[in-house]
């Protein structure tokens, strides 16, 4: 089956030669790692079974977060820790868009223009919260992640999801935890209210990054998109944000074929509907390259109490739900449900057991005359 990887490695030079002006730096960058990951040009890692002591090399991965083959690993452990700071309480996810005239402005300068996005929606989530009744005298604790397509990768798409417990820490006159505040399971702001403010602060933020006109006029006087849904508890949104969160735009399954002038892949439509696309290879490199973040840019972002200068702790909070719901007894005493690790130890092929690394090269494998063995499910290296 052929992959991402395999389509850039095919029309990605073609590309860079015709567009070397305009390519950046940072796509550029994810360009050389994507083609050589798992190639064995990074070098390779020799794993060893313990059981029956066969060993098996593979090519390094290139660990780049735009990378649709690595990131697997990553994306369990991020799982992981952030279910271990979820509430054990309802939970909304507050999605904010924008107009197709204010998203190509954010494309043109997409770190001021990101960094906008950001500051505007989470800052309507703040002050929306706390002028809500059910959230007065109360901080609140999210977190942001940032997607830039939609079921196409060709669309550029961009908006910010953000998973919002239903609830507030109440905090004293001395700016001290009190106890935790919970809002209805149905309700968390006002929909109108939210989209106003957010229009509002977004264009005061394009102001001051100096972008607000680079905007077309027409923009403002449409419709600002921003959902309110009730998710229950936040793992299975964790799980469906988790492949934006080290990975872009499209992954290696939705792939269909790769030949010398064209690039065929899945898209999904609305009601799940599935069908394929075939494009240009050059057109299938544009698209993917429109969705690489700036250097060091940060697309998952916390907020309030769930950010790490908070004076207030994840596990004060913890105990203030807890003691909200009664749970403080059950929870201590060791019989409570401890939740599973989703990263297991990877196997041999051969027998099963289970593998450890005893060599890491950063030479390339075929240099050295080493084979890699493909197909074999691993742990990313890079």
């Amino acid at each position: 089956m052929p992959t991402v990887a395999d389509a850039l490695r095919r029309f990605a030079p073609a590309y860079l030669k015709q567009h070397s002006d305009s390519i950046s730096v940072a796509q550029d960058k994810v360009l050389g790692a994507i083609t050589r990951c798992r190639t064995g040009a990074l070098g390779g890692v020799r794993y060893q079974c313990k059981r029956c002591q066969r060993e098996h090399w593979v090519g390094r991965s290139c660990g780049n977060r735009h990378c649709p083959s690595c990131g697997h690993e990553k994306t369990q452990v991020w799982i992981e820790k952030q279910s271990a700071k979820l509430m054990p309480v309802h939970h909304f996810l507050v999605t904010f868009t924008v107009p197709r005239e204010i998203g190509l402005v954010l494309r043109g300068s997409q770190r001021e223009g990101y960094r906008c996005l950001f500051d505007a929606s989470s800052q309507s989530i703040r002050d929306v919260g706390a002028a809500t009744k059910s959230l007065q005298g109360c901080q609140l604790g999210f977190f942001g992640v940032l997607h830039t397509w939609g079921r196409d990768p060709a669309v550029y798409h961009p908006h910010i999801h953000y998973v919002v417990p239903g609830g507030g820490v109440k905090l004293d006159r001395h700016g001290q935890a009190e106890s935790w505040q919970s809002t209805p399971k149905n309700f968390l702001f006002h929909h109108g209210t939210l989209v106003r403010v957010f229009k509002a602060k977004l264009a005061d933020e394009l102001r001051d990054a100096g972008l607000y006109a680079q905007v077309d006029r027409v923009a403002w006087t449409k419709k600002f998109v921003v959902d309110i849904q009730a998710v229950g508890h936040a793992v299975p949104t964790l799980k469906y944000l988790a492949p934006y969160v080290y990975r872009v735009a499209i992954n290696d399954s939705r792939m269909v074929a790769v030949d010398d002038e064209r690039v065929t892949y899945r898209i999904r439509r609305k009601g799940n509907r599935t069908q394929t696309k075939t494009v240009p290879g050059e057109a299938f490199v544009e698209s993917f390259l429109q969705h690489v973040l700036p250097t060091g840019f940060m697309k998952i972002r916390h907020y309030g109490w769930m950010s790490a200068n908070s004076k207030i702790s994840i596990d004060e909070v913890k105990w203030l739900v807890w003691i909200m719901l009664g749970w403080t007894f059950w929870l201590g005493s060791g019989y409570a449900p401890q939740p599973k690790n989703l990263t297991a130890p990877m196997q041999c092929t051969e027998c099963g057991g289970q593998m450890r690394v005893v060599e890491v090269t950063y030479q390339s494998l075929d240099s050295m005359g080493i084979q890699i063995e493909r197909g074999l499910t691993y742990f990313d290296s890079g």
